[in-house]
């Protein structure tokens, strides 16, 4: 990662920061930054941005969907999707229980768009069992005092299950019980060509069960703004007019478009770079005595790391040790954090992490 840090003090050195809080934190790259500066602009609330029309219209293409609509973010992206499913108050839709939408979105579906979540236990790998899901599903026939369930949503890869991958067989089935029951099916897929790549499966087909889906750009991918929705032409339609309701309608949005452009096209390739050293650093975090890392369940680029209780070490101590040797991770609870690898994280710098740990673990746990 080429960010350094230089401090004031000459007598210090420059330290080099090593991020994994987040995907969310890469910078834009030259290649990114010189396409904004290219790009051809319009109005694109008017609907007339060129550039914002070939991002939409290439990442519908390669998610195998009829359009696409660019969002200023995965939050609202997530918003607008379920809100054009459940376009009567009241609605239901069937989500799990840890999953982004019912955790980390501000309650925003049911605020804003008055829709009832109803929630399905998560497994560990962040599917819900299907027998669940339908039976979490309303009898029509109970209208008079049930919500009536129009949507199921699902995550793939499932964030707080840590990076799972969901397979293609799980998704169809899910799409397919969606279908029985007459009801819609929306993906979450922030990270979806994370699982794609871990899955080893074109992401078209990956989704193809899905009415809808969400996709982040500006995580793995690394572009510094926006999220994709894709559906069909219809749905993308009435998601246009929902940005706007939201406050989502940009004017020459695409000069954020010509960055995430660069992405899609130059770095979907690296994740499977990423994957390697997510397993790399889990495998030496799980070697490390007063840490433990489920390494069997390392999908994709995201990894838990747990502080054993019978240690003197807490995650905080840890961390704070670690962040005075430039390397950043995301505090999750006092015996847990959490590390995400993106392209601008090296085997080197991974290398480096590992180097420091021992020590860091060493300090924390006589403090």
């Amino acid at each position: 990662m080429g960010d350094f840090t230089a401090h004031t003090d000459k007598s210090e050195m420059v330290k080099r920061v090593i991020d994994m809080r987040s995907d969310t934190v890469t910078k834009p790259t030259e290649a990114m930054r010189i396409a904004m500066s290219n790009a051809e602009v319009d109005d694109d609330v008017l609907g007339h941005d060129p550039t914002a029309l070939r991002l939409e219209t290439e990442m519908a293409q390669i998610m195998g969907k009829e359009a696409g609509l660019f969002v200023p973010s995965g939050t609202m992206g997530n918003l607008i999707s379920v809100l054009v499913h459940c376009d009567v108050r009241g609605s239901e839709v069937i989500l799990g229980d840890n999953s982004h939408i019912h955790i980390y979105e501000n309650g925003g579906i049911s605020t804003i768009g008055g829709v009832h979540p109803r929630t399905v236990k998560n497994n560990k790998d962040g599917t819900m069992d299907l027998d669940l899901i339908e039976s979490a599903i309303r009898d029509p026939k109970g209208a008079l005092v049930y919500p009536t369930t129009r949507l199921i949503c699902i995550e793939n890869s499932h964030g707080n299950s840590g990076g799972r991958c969901l397979s293609v067989e799980y998704t169809d089935q899910v799409g397919e019980l969606a279908k029985k029951h007459g009801l819609k099916l929306h993906i979450d897929g922030a990270r979806i060509f994370n699982a794609a790549t871990a899955l080893d499966v074109s992401v078209d087909r990956l989704v193809q069960a899905a009415d809808s889906v969400s996709v982040c750009l500006s995580k793995g991918l690394g572009a510094p703004v926006g999220s994709v929705i894709v559906g069909s032409k219809s749905f993308i339609a009435k998601a246009k007019i929902m940005r706007k309701t939201l406050g989502g309608g940009m004017r020459q949005v695409g000069i954020l478009c010509a960055a995430a452009l660069v992405a899609v096209q130059e770095n979907v390739a690296k994740l499977k770079d990423d994957h390697k050293n997510a397993k790399l650093l889990a495998d030496g975090l799980n070697r490390i005595a007063g840490l433990k890392v489920d390494v069997s369940a390392v999908d994709s680029n995201i990894i838990f790391v747990d502080v054993c209780g019978n240690s003197n070490i807490t995650a905080p101590k840890l961390c704070k040790r670690l962040e005075e040797n430039g390397i950043l991770f995301m505090l999750e609870n006092t015996f847990r954090f959490r590390v995400v690898i993106h392209h601008q994280i090296t085997r080197r710098d991974v290398e480096y992490t590992l180097s420091c740990l021992p020590k860091a673990v060493t300090e924390a746990s006589s403090e």
